[in-house]
């Protein structure tokens, strides 16, 4: 998926999403639906995290500087914090106020929330196919699509409680569904909350598995051990690795270094790697705090 496709996936995903967030929320406090409004404060996260991808895809293009040696790719990762942190403070709203209408039920018009959570399915269904292209090769554009997939089904499932409405006159399952669909977004957006903070504090990204990455680098027949191996995120789509390596031979160590580079960025997805030789007896770090 070229930048210039994903630049109109992401413009077309925000504005559908934007102009559906504002007709949902308008709905919902006019038929007194909770659902709708947790469902449009959902959709307004969708809209944070394409906001979030684009800006990083934006981002992941500007040159680095003196001060920033590695750009502004972090800053995505921030961004998924930020965004993580506000979705929980939503949907705890939410939540409350859903309760105090269990001892207070208001009419709700189970065809209207019916006709605009299905426009929330044609909506979401479209966006992720805007991303369905690309989503195999970029992290970034992966979450994006699995992320409006997903709503697609919540959307699902608020036309359904609006159809049991019409049916049963049931007005306490409008905001038992708004608090279904909270805690939907509750547990979704907890995964995303740890895995920022896993990012943000240089955890190894969970795409990767550092066992297999210290066994790959060991295999290469000139290498005895290697040592102080440190994988990180530089943002939520690149991955930077160090590791010092204790050699036998010093011959061809251009083409070494070379090779074994290209090796650990094809095999692992690693964007920058960052190999130091050593040579003669190692016998490790006394202190293993700072070694793999």
């Amino acid at each position: 998926m070229q930048s210039k496709q994903k630049n109109q996936a992401f413009f077309w995903g925000i504005l559908l999403n934007v102009i559906y967030i504002v007709a949902e929320i308008g709905f919902g406090f006019l038929v007194g639906s909770m659902a709708l409004v947790a469902d449009a404060v959902h959709n307004l996260s969708d809209v944070l995290g394409l906001g979030i991808a684009w800006g990083a895809e934006h981002l992941s293009n500007k040159r680095p500087t003196l001060n920033r040696t590695y750009g502004y790719k972090s800053s995505s990762i921030l961004a998924a914090l930020v965004n993580a942190v506000f979705l929980l403070v939503a949907m705890g709203a939410i939540i409350v106020e859903a309760i105090t209408r269990f001892g207070n039920e208001q009419p709700v018009q189970g065809g209207t929330v019916m006709i605009v959570a299905g426009a929330g399915i044609v909506v979401n269904g479209v966006t992720a196919l805007l991303f369905q292209k690309g989503q195999q090769k970029d992290l970034n554009v992966r979450g994006a699509f699995l992320h409006m997939a997903a709503d697609a089904g919540v959307s699902l499932g608020v036309v359904i409680s609006g159809g049991l409405i019409l049916l049963t006159h049931w007005e306490w399952l409008d905001p038992l569904v708004s608090i279904v669909v909270a805690l939907l977004v509750v547990w979704s957006t907890w995964g995303l909350l740890r895995d920022a903070l896993d990012l943000a504090m240089a955890a190894v990204p969970k795409a990767i598995n550092p066992q297999k990455v210290k066994a790959e680098i060991e295999a290469e027949p000139t290498i005895v051990s290697c040592h102080d191996l440190h994988i990180w995120a530089l943002s939520t789509t690149d991955v930077a690795v160090t590791v010092h390596v204790l050699r036998n031979t010093s011959k061809d160590n251009d083409r070494f270094l070379e090779d074994l580079s290209k090796k650990l960025r094809d095999d692992f997805d690693i964007a920058h790697v960052t190999i130091q030789v050593e040579y003669g007896d190692y016998q490790g770090l006394k202190n293993g705090d700072n070694t793999y």
